[in-house]
């Protein structure tokens, strides 16, 4: 059978987890789509819809989608899923799961690699998280949890932009690039945002996703163009504090220095494969409760292919991706997102994995 892909929906109370949840549970949309709710505040999704048999998990809709509500973990909910749909009980194509708003989704994240039966069922896609523009610079200022959220994202909605005025909004866009370069972020209005936005994303798959897109570090390179390749840590050196000095035009969140950082490392010399695997080894050991994801292409010693690794905390995988082209310049980018993560050590220790 097919692998079922899965997408964590977060993001905080209000953000408009629900109103996106509602489209996708009603719309004629043709899909059939399972959600999983693991929360139960004054927003879960309103009775009309949901006419909830006590005892009942598992509550089929009538446009075809499935609502069920956590009842034990989440491991046993997929697997209770995984398992109707194969003895032909219940009929979906995806499953959306949304985390309450305080949740940190590594771990929700790590249930589709640590489970052996999970893994054989489920294709985990990517993580989704709202971002309310109204309530977003003191919730990010107040909350490391909200700033979890950020870093893990592989899409970032922004909703109620239109409630706030537009320097605010490009003033939170730019602090949620400097805390998450990797994710694409972008408006939306109470909800209302194209299914083809939301699913089939392959966040999470060990594709050369780096290469195909262009943009991925763009910042980067387009405030610290003056510095040679070779420098690789000297790269984003001035990026440790996104309080802004080249955009002197925000200043009323001049101070703004997040916990949940980015930076990057480059290398055109090719990374020794024994050294790597041991130093990233012993910082996944060390921080990967703080490294929320990361994620590279690499020029590795002995392969004529580019080797793709990305990994959410302690959870670290690699890949053979496709050879490099005739011509192309062989370098390694890596980028690494997490909690106040010693970036000196970071660089100097990938430095001294190069050959």
């Amino acid at each position: 059978m097919a692998l079922i892909p899965a997408t964590i929906l977060t993001g905080f109370l209000g953000s408009g987890k629900t109103t996106l949840l509602k489209r996708v549970l009603t719309e004629a949309h043709g899909q059939k789509i399972a959600v999983i709710e693991n929360e139960f505040g004054e927003e879960n999704i309103d009775n009309e819809i949901l006419v909830s048999e006590p005892g009942e998990q598992i509550i089929q809709l009538n446009n075809g989608c499935v609502c069920c509500s956590i009842r034990e973990d989440l491991r046993s909910t997929l697997a209770l899923l995984a398992e109707k749909k194969r003895k032909g009980e219940l009929d979906f194509e995806r499953v959306v799961i949304e985390t309450t708003g305080l949740a940190d989704p590594g771990p929700v994240a790590q249930t589709f690699f640590m489970d052996d039966e999970i893994a054989e069922s489920y294709l985990l896609d990517s993580i989704l998280t709202l971002v309310d523009a109204k309530h977003a610079a003191t919730q990010l200022n107040e909350r490391q949890e909200a700033r979890r959220q950020v870093g893990f994202a592989d899409q970032i909605f922004i909703s109620k932009t239109d409630l706030v005025a537009k320097d605010e909004v490009d003033a939170l866009v730019h602090r949620l690039k400097h805390m998450n370069p990797r994710a694409p972020h972008k408006a939306v209005h109470f909800g209302e945002v194209a299914l083809s936005e939301v699913f089939d994303l392959r966040g999470f798959n060990l594709n050369a996703k780096l290469d195909i897109d262009p943009d991925f570090l763009k910042e980067d390179d387009h405030a610290h163009h003056d510095h040679d390749h070779d420098h690789a840590h000297e790269h984003g050196e001035h990026c440790d504090h996104p309080s802004h000095a080249h955009d002197h035009g925000h200043g009323h969140h001049h101070h703004v220095d997040d916990d949940v950082k980015s930076f990057v490392f480059k290398a055109d010399r090719p990374f020794d494969p024994a050294k790597l695997e041991d130093f990233l080894g012993a910082v996944v050991n060390i921080y990967g409760a703080r490294m929320l994801r990361y994620k590279g292409v690499l020029h590795m010693q002995g392969t004529e292919r580019k080797v793709i690794f990305q990994g959410v905390h302690q959870l670290m995988g690699s890949d053979l991706g496709p050879a490099w082209a005739e011509g192309e310049p062989r370098n390694s980018k890596m980028v690494f997102i997490g909690i106040d993560l010693p970036k000196d050590i970071f660089l100097q220790g990938l430095e001294q994995c190069l050959l």
